[in-house]
């Protein structure tokens, strides 16, 4: 390499390729109490992404890149073992994520119970205080916001179940 070039071929120095948010809520005078999230130390949490509050993520979940994740208004958040939140997905306390849980690209849940086993496709909007019953599909696009509408979901399809199953493999090699 001649004086003052660059190598492309490697990152600039310092690289943090891992680069995302994680915070305690700050205290307000609505929620005094400042909590700092517990992430078990297999969950992978993406590139730009942010979790704020009191927030508990159990074993081998994955946060995809610009996910946002808060309980930052005194509402907890609890996601479960192997859950996968996709990519621009925004999650909101009070909310539980049940286990084995898919959540797609930029979907919202908010003020939600989501139990074991469910699918979220991308832009599915789950709120209200809903509770999801085990292994239901929420369609594209969907907004669940009465407890009959989470009732009538269907169950998840094979191929959903596998596709999830795939992203936990693929995300696991990444």
């Amino acid at each position: 390499m001649g004086k003052n070039k660059i190598d492309r071929s490697k990152p600039l120095e310092p690289t943090n390729v891992y680069s995302y948010f994680v915070s305690s809520n700050p205290s307000t005078s609505f929620n005094p109490n400042s909590v700092y999230p517990s992430i078990d130390k297999t969950a992978f949490i993406g590139p730009f992404s942010s979790i704020i509050g009191d927030v508990r993520i159990c074993s081998e979940v994955f946060i995809g890149c610009n996910a946002t994740i808060r309980a930052d208004e005194g509402t907890p958040f609890y996601i479960g073992n192997e859950v996968s939140i996709a990519h621009g997905a925004l999650v909101h306390g009070p909310c539980v994520i049940g286990a084995n849980t898919f959540v797609g690209f930029n979907a919202i849940v908010f003020n939600s119970i989501v139990e074991d086993g469910c699918y979220i496709d991308l832009a599915a909007i789950v709120t209200d205080g809903v509770r999801i019953p085990a292994n239901r599909y929420v369609p594209t696009g969907a907004i669940i916001d009465t407890q009959e509408k989470a009732n009538a979901l269907a169950m998840v399809s094979q191929s959903n179940e596998d596709f999830a199953k795939g992203v936990i493999k693929t995300n696991i090699e990444l």
